[in-house]
């Protein structure tokens, strides 16, 4: 593989250099690139057969893919890890914007208030949805009903809703029609709740529904085999055997939520100051605070907005590496833990040894 990638490289050169006058590092890169793609196929076929070619060579395509889209991921991060960190301070935890003034430092005031109402909202939000999508998935893949198939479309049609859509559908079905007659369809944390719920729920019914399928139907059978009927035998068997899948669904949900900015414009509204009460007045999160802070014209603020939104970069990494943790495979884990386990010499003793 490497002489292939050096000869590619030779016939590149050869071609933009001294046959033509080339076209810039980006066709020189790319034809390079098709070159070594060819002689790896033809080298690999010549030795191995066309089936292993053919299989070397998309594995190198989707190498390049992933090592493609990585880069400018860990770019991203670096930089936001960079800008974040200058005003990014344990009182950041514990204080609000309370009489910040745009001369004062970056690290002057905090988003404690941002944290609680992110905090407040997703929790609200997970309360609506997960009960929602759970009996959603269930339906969908226990049931015999004629009715699945509509749900089905129905939440595959959600999955694919712009965020925005859900702020907008919560602000025109209650804030505005409602808002100047019961106080709790105002701008506050439970209408964003709602929105989130809304960008939530079909996540959590798609991974639920997945994992549901992955349960053998020999458990369902010897459930009902046992006299046990089709609902006792899903909550007793099947959703225990899922649990790990589920509450991985439940992070991804999370970890789909957390960083929304759209539907949070038209529901919560932004407040710069401590809000815990979600039914009471505009409330915080965190990425309206990113988003709040960034548009300012002072330094300081647009620091701040970039320490919000390393908090939040954090928060969704740590719930994916808590998906990946919970979901992982455990079967190597316990055929190693059998493996170490010391085996009892099962020999009988002699009688006139004992």
């Amino acid at each position: 593989m490497a002489l292939c990638a050096v000869s590619a490289l030779a016939l590149a050169w050869l071609v933009f250099t001294r046959l033509t006058e080339g076209t810039g590092w980006l066709g020189f890169l790319l034809s390079a690139f098709a070159a070594f793609l060819v002689l790896l196929y033809i080298v690999t076929a010549d030795r191995l057969g066309r089936l292993a070619a053919t299989d070397r060579v998309m594995t190198v395509l989707v190498v390049t893919g992933a090592v493609i889209l990585l880069v400018p991921l860990v770019l991203l991060n670096v930089y936001i890890f960079q800008k974040g960190l200058k005003a990014l301070r344990l009182g950041f935890f514990l204080d609000d914007q309370r009489g910040i003034t745009p001369v004062m430092a970056s690290s002057a005031g905090g988003g404690a208030h941002a944290v609680v109402g992110t905090i407040q909202q997703v929790g609200l939000a997970l309360l609506f949805s997960l009960p929602l999508g759970l009996g959603a998935a269930i339906f969908l893949n226990e049931s015999r009903s004629r009715w699945r198939r509509p749900v089905r479309v129905f939440v595959d049609a959600m999955s694919g809703l712009p965020s925005v859509l859900a702020g907008l559908f919560v602000f025109a079905v209650l804030i505005l029609p409602y808002a100047s007659s019961i106080k709790i369809f105002s701008f506050n944390g439970l209408m964003a709740s709602l929105a989130l719920a809304l960008i939530m729920l079909p996540t959590i019914t798609r991974t639920v529904e997945v994992v549901l399928r992955l349960v053998p139907d020999g458990l369902r059978e010897a459930g009902l085999a046992l006299g046990s009927t089709r609902v006792r035998t899903t909550w007793s068997v099947v959703l225990p055997t899922a649990r790990t899948g589920i509450t991985t669904a439940v992070v991804l949900g999370v970890a789909r939520a957390v960083g929304e900015t759209a539907p949070l414009l038209f529901t919560a509204f932004g407040y710069d100051l401590m809000n815990a009460n979600p039914t009471d007045g505009a409330q915080e999160s965190l990425p309206l605070f990113v988003y709040r802070n960034i548009r300012k014209p002072d330094a300081a603020a647009v620091e701040r907005g970039f320490a919000g939104a390393l908090v939040l970069m954090l928060i969704v990494i740590g719930l994916f590496a808590l998906a990946r943790f919970i979901g992982r495979d455990r079967s190597k884990a316990r055929t190693r833990k059998a493996t170490r386990r010391p085996v009892r010499d099962a020999t009988p003793v002699p009688e006139d040894a004992a």
